[in-house]
């Protein structure tokens, strides 16, 4: 039995696998993403996961973006600014290495053992903290020239809209991330229900409940939310005509709050047949799809280098 190295590095945690092809993992390990030093963690959690064990063949990586051949300039880890992710593993391992951005791997994981099996053209959607996405058309990820095609939480939905953290206008994760649905609802008179931790910071998880409570600032705040959601999907599909969308990320654990409205939206914006055929999923894998991923990434680029 052969294997790949799986490696997922976000802003709050390192995790690695060994893969087999069929995708069943024979050992993982997760690590918190230290602010300084991440390459020392990081090396640790690699000799933890292969140790003893079978040698891999191959490394596959999902890190936060954005990229730009083979760096990586994670917004919320500032210890890294292009910094050469892919040929410090490479040196590190000793093997072929390949990179993808957190979100492409999100794809790619659900469309190879998740929601999206079997889809000729998915698009994969992270709504967190932030909102990422990846495209994966004919079984093969959309990855662009520099590693960053699927950005689509920098879409703009409306050109005389807000001015977005990135400095754009408009833009998707403006409206629809968690802590921008927050924002809002605190903004137009929403205060967390008795039943909340009166210590607690009000966050996208307490929307979600008070949304699901009938909360009527938190149910716009989620319609607002969908729609935005609702535009970039239909515009994607209208571009490169997916199929399957699979939405993930901790948002997406607001179930029907989210993905009802998300509904209406979609049939209220899409006009041509084949936009409105798009199929919405929630994930299957959650946090498991990135490493998924990142282990059909280096499955791939170890068979196309033979």
């Amino acid at each position: 039995m052969t294997y790949v190295l799986a490696i997922d590095i976000g802003g709050t945690k390192l995790a690695a696998a060994l893969v087999d092809e069929e995708g069943a993992v024979l050992r993982s390990a997760t690590r918190p993403t230290p602010r300084e030093q991440v390459m020392a963690a990081l090396g640790g959690l690699v000799d933890e996961v292969t140790g003893d064990g079978p040698a891999p063949v191959a490394v596959g990586i999902g890190c936060a973006g954005p990229l730009d051949r083979g760096t990586v300039s994670p917004v919320n880890m500032p210890s890294w600014r292009r910094f050469p992710l892919r040929d410090e593993v490479r040196a590190l391992t000793g093997l072929p290495t390949v990179l993808a951005g957190d979100a492409q791997c999100m794809a790619l994981g659900e469309h190879w053992l998740g929601a999206g099996r079997g889809s000729s053209a998915l698009l994969g959607v992270v709504v967190s903290t932030g909102i990422g996405g990846g495209l994966v058309i004919g079984g093969r990820p959309l990855l662009g020239p520099t590693g960053n095609a699927g950005h689509v939480g920098h879409m703009t939905i409306d050109p005389y809209g807000e001015r977005c953290e990135c400095g754009g206008r408009g833009c998707v994760e403006r409206y629809a991330s968690g802590p921008n649905m927050t924002r809002w609802a605190l903004e137009n008179g929403w205060r967390p229900g008795s039943e909340h931790p009166e210590t607690a910071r009000p966050d996208a998880r307490m929307l979600a409940r008070d949304a699901a409570d009938g909360d009527s600032v938190a149910v716009a705040a989620f319609e607002r939310g969908a729609a935005a959601l609702a535009g970039m999907i239909a515009s994607t599909a209208a571009a490169t005509e997916v199929s399957t969308v699979v939405v993930g990320g901790g948002v997406s654990g607001a179930g029907p709050v989210l993905f009802e409205p998300l509904a209406r939206a979609l049939d209220d914006v899409g006009g041509l047949a084949f936009v409105r055929a798009v199929r919405v999923r929630p994930t299957t894998l959650g946090v498991r799809a990135g490493l998924a991923g990142a282990a059909k990434l280096a499955w791939d680029y170890s068979r196309s280098a033979n």
